[in-house]
């Protein structure tokens, strides 16, 4: 019970954060869209728009967190946790229409050149940067166990980062009318924010496709689970996760004496579990035939 207490207190205290952290991020989106028009930077502009998808993947991450916690019904008998892998599925794509988006604007700028207020979009940069870091420090503890909650503080890490080359262009401009560095600084921001995406898409579709982990060796498993005493063959396999961090099994297993069922299987759960972190299985056991005469 004080075990209970104690996790639900660690999700409260991580709800609370991540409604300071979109609050903060939607000021800051505000903030930089009147900034930069203002100032006529589409840089400012650009990482508005990616404050603004942080935000709205903080938004998605608390409701999915939310929604995880349910428990499992009639409806859905392995639970709500994979909504957290829906909410990242949805940020990430997210990440790849802003970051094309971007692209598109700055190309055009290349074609429709306009003046820039250097001061402007330094201050307001500026601003930006101090609250990416503080928006990063309350989503970091959390980004370490959620693929979901991973996605946004690596979109607040990026936003810092971009604030920092914001600063940057506008000091440029300030100081020798380089107003290309804007239009360039764009560019990067695009391509980064599509790096991010295409670099945890893959694995997140992988885990919604019911996809075999990507540190479990499916040939492994099934040697392993041969090993065991009176098991002759293990066939029809399948591996996949149910959420980020439950890994689930089911298979077929051949034993020589149906006696010997419970035994085995006690110890096949106990060899995934420890073997391979696979605390749900399913076994279906049947008897090895005799392929003698006279049996």
């Amino acid at each position: 019970m004080p075990h209970d207490h104690q996790h639900h207190d660690v999700d409260s205290m991580g709800d609370r954060r991540l409604g300071w952290a979109i609050a903060i991020n939607m000021l800051l989106t505000l903030a930089q869209v009147v900034g930069g028009v203002i100032s006529g930077s589409l840089s400012l502009i650009a990482d508005a728009l990616h404050n603004f998808s942080d935000a709205a993947s903080l938004l998605i991450a608390w409701v999915a967190r939310k929604v995880g916690r349910q428990p499992p019904d009639r409806f859905k008998t392995f639970g709500y946790k994979r909504a957290e892998v829906i909410a990242a599925l949805i940020n990430l794509v997210m990440l790849v229409i802003v970051g094309l988006y971007l692209i598109y604007e700055a190309l055009w700028r290349i074609y429709e050149p306009q003046i820039i207020e250097g001061w402007t979009v330094v201050i307001v940069a500026g601003i930006a940067l101090v609250i990416d870091v503080a928006t990063a420090v309350l989503t970091y503890s959390m980004s370490k166990n959620s693929l979901n909650i991973r996605a946004a503080f690596l979109h607040n890490v990026s936003d810092a980062l971009a604030s920092v080359g914001v600063i940057a262009a506008g000091s440029l401009i300030i100081l020798y009318d380089w107003y290309w560095t804007d239009t360039a600084l764009t560019l990067l921001i695009a391509a980064y924010v599509l790096y991010q995406a295409a670099t945890m898409l893959p694995k997140t579709i992988h885990i919604l496709m019911q996809g075999t982990p990507e540190d479990i060796d499916i040939n492994v498993v099934i040697s392993v689970m041969e090993s065991i005493n009176t098991v002759s063959n293990v066939h029809h396999v399948h591996i996949w996760q149910l959420d980020e961090h439950h890994n689930a099994l089911e298979a077929h297993v051949v034993i020589a004496d149906f006696s010997e069922t419970e035994s085995v299987k006690s110890a096949l759960k106990s060899e995934l579990r420890q073997r391979f972190n696979i605390d749900h299985s399913t076994l279906e056991f049947e008897l090895q035939r005799c392929e003698k005469s006279g049996c």
